[in-house]
C-alpha cells in the first residue's frame, strides 16, 4: 500500500518510532515496549476503504507461513466479496508485507493472521496481550491507543496510533534473555514488558463505526497451536 510519512509527537517512552520498515528492528532492543511504523495511507486508499460497507470488509484467521498470506488474504476479500480493483489488490498486498516484515523481525516461518472488522463498542480496557508480540495495524477507524502505568491501573496519558500506522508490542510471553535463540524457542519465558505499557481498541467512536484491524501474531512451532 502506498503510504505518507506522519509525525508522531510526544510519544512514551520506551516507544521506537520508525520512519521505514527496517527501522522496526529496534523493538528488539532491551527497553523497547513497542514500536511504530510512523506512515498513513494515501488519501484515495483511505477514501475506498472508509467507503466501502461493512458487509463487504474482509475478515478470517488462520495460521500459515508468512508467504502465504497474500493468497488467504485474497481469499478473505473473495469471501466478503470486497469489490475487485487497485485499491483492494493494495490491502492484500500490504497486509503480505506486513507479515512478511513482522515474521522477519520476530524470526519466525509463521504466523497467525487475524483480520477483522468490528464495530466499536463503548468501553474497551488497557491490557497487555498473552502472546511473546502482536502487531497491530488499523486500516479503517481510529487506531490502538496505548499508555505507560507504573501501577497497574489506566494510564493517564493516552497516546492514539495514527490510522495505517503499524505498532508492534511486546506481550506477557516475551522471553526475558533477548536473542535469536530465545525468540525462536518453543517455550520462551515469560517476561514483563518493560515500563508498564497497556494498550486497547479506542472507545466507541461515531455510533455504528466499523473498524477493520490487521493482527499478527509470531507462530514458532505450528505443532503448537493444534
Amino acid at each position: 500500500m502506498s503510504v505518507q510519512p506522519v509525525t508522531l509527537t510526544r510519544a512514551a517512552i520506551g516507544v521506537a518510532v520508525a520512519d521505514q520498515p527496517e527501522d522496526l528492528a529496534a523493538f528488539l532492543k532491551p527497553g523497547c515496549a513497542a514500536a511504530i511504523w510512523r506512515r498513513r495511507p494515501l488519501p484515495d486508499f483511505q477514501t475506498w476503504i472508509d467507503g466501502l460497507s461493512a458487509d463487504l470488509l474482509p475478515r478470517g484467521r488462520a495460521i500459515l507461513p508468512s508467504d502465504a498470506v497474500a493468497e488467504t488474504a485474497g481469499a478473505f476479500c473473495d469471501m466478503a466479496g470486497t469489490p475487485p480493483g487497485p485499491q483492494r489488490d493494495r490491502l492484500v498486498e500490504d497486509i503480505s508485507a506486513l507479515a512478511w516484515i513482522f515474521a522477519s523481525v520476530m524470526q519466525s516461518s509463521y504466523v497467525r493472521l487475524n483480520i477483522t472488522a468490528e464495530i466499536d463498542e463503548a468501553h474497551r480496557s488497557f491490557h497487555i496481550d498473552a502472546v511473546t508480540a502482536r502487531l497491530v495495524c488499523t486500516y479503517r477507524g481510529h487506531g490502538t491507543q496505548y499508555g505507560i502505568s507504573t501501577d497497574g491501573r489506566e494510564p493517564r496519558r493516552v497516546f492514539t496510533v495514527p490510522t495505517g500506522a503499524p505498532i508492534l508490542l511486546r506481550g506477557t510471553l516475551w522471553p526475558e534473555a533477548l536473542g535469536p535463540e530465545s525468540l525462536g524457542s518453543n517455550s520462551p519465558g515469560p517476561g514483563q514488558p518493560p515500563a508498564g505499557l497497556l494498550h486497547r481498541a479506542p472507545p466507541a467512536g461515531d455510533p455504528g463505526e466499523t473498524r477493520l484491524v490487521l493482527i499478527l501474531d509470531p507462530v514458532f512451532d505450528p505443532e503448537d497451536e493444534k
